[in-house]
């Protein structure tokens, strides 16, 4: 296909922007691919088309969730975000999972398991490719993000599919940060790092029914104790613990009455605001990083002194850090 020809079938970004603050879905999928192409032809009208909806942008809750193996992050979502649909809110389910580019995800899988999400007219749910770096899966889902907010979607819930650096990744990007676990023998704290509970502003045990009950207490026992060593993300907030049962559907309204309360605390003390600031600011570094790796791979002569600059690395005949001082001397 020629460019003229390729170029002729991108969306109009003005159409596109008003289809997608009106609701609807098939534009807002076809906004979505718009952004996520790699395509130069298509970096200028995604951006156009993000300046056009930013005004609409900004008014929702953004939280990130994340879960030990086996902790049921999806059932928890699906009942969790049925609940809120079923208030009258309209929910935004994004996955961000860097194992992607590997595997192809499991937000299909997801899917599957979200029975009630999928088939809800007031949700929508979507990946966040990788293309192979976490940087990548930040630039789309803030993106992403701007245009579930521009839709109406005013509850935005971003999965970590993945584990490791996906969580600090998802934290920068939400207002609150909700860790599910599960109820163990004791050895719950083995399974959860410290940084995820620095970064918890909630934890919640899942599986609180039946026999799981009083694991479940014991558990969220633990984790308080625990919380109580660790630093506190803010001067006003001190992360709660509880217990919940997505699939008795235990709990999950003390979920969201604790998250509303955090986001009051924070709207009324203006740390919201700094918040949001702080994500934005984060976010252009993160794609200035992004687009001087992307310049690096695609001009030749400087794509040709790092192959060069990478094989004295490997025998050991340059330090790498003479390699990358040579490298950015090169593209300045």
């Amino acid at each position: 296909m020629s460019r003229s020809m390729a170029s002729s079938r991108i969306p109009d970004a003005q159409g596109l922007a008003d289809a997608v603050r009106s609701g609807d879905r098939a534009a807002l999928a076809r906004a979505i691919t718009l952004v996520e192409s790699r395509r130069e032809e298509h970096r200028e009208k995604a951006q156009d088309l993000l300046e056009r909806i930013l005004p609409d942008t900004g008014r929702s809750t953004r939280v990130g969730i994340t879960g030990v193996p086996g902790a049921g992050k999806s059932t928890f979502i699906d009942a969790f975000g049925s609940m809120l649909t079923g208030m009258g809110h309209k929910v935004a389910v994004l996955a961000v999972d860097p194992s992607s580019s590997r595997t192809g995800g499991s937000i299909l899988g997801d899917k599957t398991r979200m029975e009630r999400l999928s088939v809800d007219e007031r949700s929508f749910i979507r990946p966040s490719p990788t293309s192979g770096a976490l940087g990548g899966v930040a630039r789309m889902t803030r993106e992403t993000m701007l245009l579930c907010e521009a839709a109406g979607f005013d509850v935005v819930l971003v999965e970590t599919v993945g584990v490791g650096q996906s969580e600090t990744v998802v934290a920068d990007m939400v207002d609150f940060f909700l860790v599910l676990m599960l109820p163990g023998a004791g050895d719950e704290l083995q399974g959860i790092k410290k940084g995820v509970l620095e970064l918890a502003d909630m934890i919640a045990v899942n599986k609180c029914d039946g026999d799981g009950r009083l694991r479940a207490d014991q558990a969220a026992t633990h984790y308080r104790r625990a919380l109580h060593i660790i630093e506190p993300k803010g001067p006003n907030w001190q992360a709660p613990v509880l217990t919940v049962s997505a699939i008795a559907e235990i709990g999950l309204d003390n979920v969201w009455s604790e998250i509303g309360r955090h986001h009051g605390l924070l709207t009324r003390s203006g740390e919201l605001e700094t918040l949001r600031s702080d994500q934005r600011l984060n976010w252009m570094w993160s794609m200035l990083e992004s687009r001087l790796l992307d310049r690096l791979r695609r001009d030749a002569g400087t794509r040709e002194a790092i192959d060069r600059a990478e094989a004295r690395v490997r025998s050991g005949a340059m330090l790498p850090t003479r390699a990358v001082d040579d490298i950015l001397d090169r593209l300045i």
